[in-house]
């Protein structure tokens, strides 16, 4: 199932507004159960279906539920999100952690949960979770609107689902060292005709040169570009003398 089979389970929502930006996020990041236990709200109001644009058909196929334990039948996993700071008795995860688990088990559905806006979920409601989550949030303001927690979630959802791929398009090809330290000589001799270096200081300063360099990982074609560079200066220099 996927993304497909991952219910987001709204208790007691009483805000038409964060229902409607919920059905939103939901579809941009591929969900789309949507089920809503004893709503304090009209989930098909003009306000949510406003706050939907074109996720409406979300809410339209959203499922009423008046308890909790019927919005999770089926379900073989569950993870509880709460605004709480860890006790001991409730262990907390980071939802990066903790969701992608919700879609191991293939064909199996699942369950996603979030409590009212105003006071979360109840401890008795926290007992029909498996798991539990936390979103980090600044000291300077812990309390995070529910529609943004559930957009949040769904963003770590969808990411857990994307497959890493290797670079195939845009190959790098790194230069050698033995290449990389021809440049060094090439740049060295050079700087020491022009009189940027001096001999008994030469090795300090390309030491600089070197950690410069180093840190961009050259390739072997922007190798070949510097000493280009450096053979052209050389030449210039050379036919300035001829003259």
């Amino acid at each position: 199932m996927g993304l497909a089979g991952v219910r987001i389970v709204l208790v007691e929502p009483a805000g038409p507004l964060n229902v409607g930006a919920i059905a939103r996020v939901m579809k941009n990041f591929g969900l789309a159960q949507l089920v809503l236990v004893n709503p304090q709200c009209d989930p098909l109001s003009p306000e949510a279906m406003r706050m939907a644009v074109h996720a409406k058909e979300i809410l339209e196929s959203a499922v009423t539920v008046p308890s909790l334990p019927a919005a999770l039948h089926g379900c073989v996993r569950a993870i509880a999100t709460t605004g709480r700071a860890s006790d001991g008795d409730l262990p907390l995860e980071h939802p990066k952690i903790a969701l992608p688990w919700l879609l191991e088990e293939i064909g199996q559905p699942s369950a996603l949960i979030f409590g009212r806006e105003d006071r979360g979920l109840s401890n008795e409601e926290l007992n029909y979770a498996q798991r539990f989550i936390r979103i980090p949030t600044s000291p300077d303001y812990l309390s995070l609107n529910l529609a943004s927690a559930v957009g949040i979630c769904c963003y770590e959802l969808a990411q857990s689902t994307v497959p890493i791929e290797p670079q195939t398009t845009c190959k790098q090809e790194f230069a050698s060292i033995e290449l990389v330290e021809e440049f060094y000589q090439q740049l060295e001799a050079l700087l020491l005709e022009i009189g940027y270096l001096y001999p008994h200081t030469a090795t300090s300063r390309m030491e600089k040169f070197r950690q410069l360099y180093n840190r961009a990982y050259l390739q072997t074609q922007e190798v070949a570009m510097l000493r280009g560079i450096l053979r052209q200066v050389e030449w210039a220099i050379n036919h300035q003398r001829d003259l």
